[in-house]
């Protein structure tokens, strides 16, 4: 009979406007029972960049990862997640494109969400303007929506265009978690992914900030996809 298998190690990978301090309600409490955590910290400057770091940072915790993708970075673990020590997936209201799509692509087949018009291009960078913030986390405090404002990551206009390098979702098992209230975006693109990589769904009345808004039903799924993996090891 086989021993159980230690805890998967999570690899947290942020979206645009964010870095992975916008994981911290999730990763704190996963830590206090015993996972490793770490959130691969890219620059928004090209998805090729983003997905080697992730890689990279999947290389300083232990087997078998878990990746966590929130938006932007569902794109960077469908591309990332290719590697073996990759167990499972996690897409918070995230792209996930096949090999032939970019970030972009699936967005444009889908009603125009809010927040695309509350943005500035400007020195290279899309910034995400105040008055934009009730379309990206609606559902925080005052407070809570200046701290993402103010520690906003700042993509390249052209992070939307390049394909990922991989389709993760097609061999590993994933979970998707859909924000039925997201103005970033679609709720029926979210939809559209889930079902077409067969990942176990949850829909949360949530805006496109889960894990900042609601981190315990986050931490719920995480949770079954950890449980999963542990069992497929034991098996």
């Amino acid at each position: 009979m086989k021993s159980t298998p230690s805890k998967p190690s999570i690899v947290f990978c942020h979206g645009l406007w964010a870095d992975g301090s916008c994981f911290s309600k999730v990763i704190v409490p996963l830590q206090a029972e015993g996972y490793e955590c770490i959130a691969a910290q890219y620059g928004l400057n090209s998805t090729a960049e983003d997905v080697a770091l992730t890689k990279a940072t999947i290389g300083r915790v232990s087997s078998p990862v878990i990746l966590v993708g929130h938006s932007y970075g569902g794109s960077v673990i469908t591309g990332a997640g290719s590697d073996d020590r990759v167990a499972g997936l996690v897409y918070i209201c995230a792209l996930a494109p096949d090999a032939d799509e970019s970030s972009q692509t699936q967005q444009s087949n889908f009603p125009r969400t809010p927040v695309f018009s509350h943005i500035d291009v400007k020195d290279g960078r899309i910034w995400l303007l105040p008055d934009g913030i009730d379309d990206f986390a609606g559902d925080l405090t005052e407070q809570e929506k200046k701290l993402v404002l103010a520690t906003q990551g700042v993509p390249k206009p052209d992070l939307f265009e390049a394909k990922v390098g991989g389709t993760a979702w097609k061999s590993k098992p994933s979970w998707y978690i859909v924000g039925k209230k997201d103005r970033t975006v679609h709720p029926d693109l979210e939809r559209f992914f889930a079902k077409r990589m067969g990942a176990t769904t949850y829909e949360l009345d949530s805006s496109h900030v889960p894990m900042l808004s609601q981190p315990e039903r986050v931490i719920d799924v995480i949770h079954a996809a950890a449980k999963a993996v542990q069992e497929a090891a034991a098996a």
